[in-house]
């Protein structure tokens, strides 16, 4: 799945530029019955190759189909495939409509974890590689931590402290997280659920099951070092909870609201990412800083005020 919002305008309006052509939607219809190359989806459409070639280029460039080339009678031909399933357009932003100036925003490093307690298989990637030894606890210890871009484990947890700098009479209308995340499979696998859970002052606010570890293309983020067949990004979720309950992505997750969580100004926030060890689907997790994945953010904290 494709996920856009409009807090990537460029990237939503690229996508949405692919999308508005008939030949394009003529091609990615072609590509749902199975790989095919440029001259034969020419044929198939009873276009120039030249316009075929062109149109695949403005797809490719947004994720939307993969190419490779591959050896043909004469030199190379360029097959097509389809990337994805479901494209899915949020077209709101994760602030709303509120004043900027009573929007207190945090964003927090991965790395910048205060308690963990984690289970192999483990371990954490800086921007220049993974960070060694490999698959051992005691790595998540290690200094170069605060510099980590991905983060990972089968199960257990890892718990940061937010400051809330907040006028001290400030009344508080909701809290929000928002981070890039997906299971953590052996290499990737798209069907690998896993059941994400999430605690605020350590009331847990609710638990949701990822999908997959997904592997199937690179990350938009990702440098040369980061090889193929294993996870490259995650899906960005916005837990938030306000007065009347908890929302993952604005759909109604928990009963969980803002008066249980004890948030106070001038006071640390705790915010716990985690897969216990009793969950159903006890398939790990991976978080993702700014520079790995698909999303240039680290765990933003947004407190509504008034």
């Amino acid at each position: 799945m494709l996920d856009l919002s409009l807090d990537e305008p460029e990237r939503l309006k690229r996508v949405a530029h692919a999308l508005s052509s008939d030949v394009r939607i003529g091609i990615i219809k072609l590509l749902n019955e199975n790989k095919m190359n440029i001259v034969d989806i020419a044929d198939r459409l009873g276009l120039p190759v030249s316009t075929v070639a062109l149109n695949v280029k403005v797809l490719e460039q947004t994720g939307l189909i993969l190419t490779e080339t591959v050896p043909a009678k004469r030199g190379t031909m360029k097959v097509c495939s389809r990337n994805f399933d479901l494209v899915r357009m949020k077209l709101y932003t994760t602030i709303g409509n509120h004043d900027p100036k009573n929007c207190y925003t945090v964003e927090m490093p991965i790395g910048h974890f205060t308690d963990c307690d984690i289970a192999p298989t483990c371990g954490m990637a800086v921007e220049s590689g993974i960070v060694e030894p490999k698959e051992e606890p005691s790595v998540f210890y290690e200094p170069e931590r605060v510099d980590a871009q991905l983060i990972w484990f089968r199960s257990g947890y890892v718990e940061y402290k937010f400051p809330a700098a907040i006028p001290g009479q400030a009344g508080i209308r909701s809290i929000q997280f928002s981070f890039e995340l997906c299971s953590e499979a052996p290499t990737y696998d798209h069907e690998f659920p896993s059941d994400i859970t999430v605690w605020i002052n350590g009331v847990e606010i609710g638990t949701w099951t990822c999908p997959g570890d997904f592997g199937d293309r690179r990350g938009r983020l990702n440098p040369a070092w980061v090889p193929y067949g294993v996870t490259q990004y995650g899906l960005l979720k916005t837990w938030k909870v306000n007065r009347n309950g908890t929302y993952l992505d604005d759909m109604k997750l928990s009963d969980v609201a803002l008066g249980e969580l004890d948030i106070r100004p001038r006071r640390p926030i705790r915010l716990k990412i985690g897969v216990k060890a009793d969950a159903v689907h006890i398939g790990g997790l991976n978080l993702f800083g700014k520079k790995l994945g698909d999303h240039e953010q680290d765990i933003v904290m947004r407190i509504l005020y008034e």
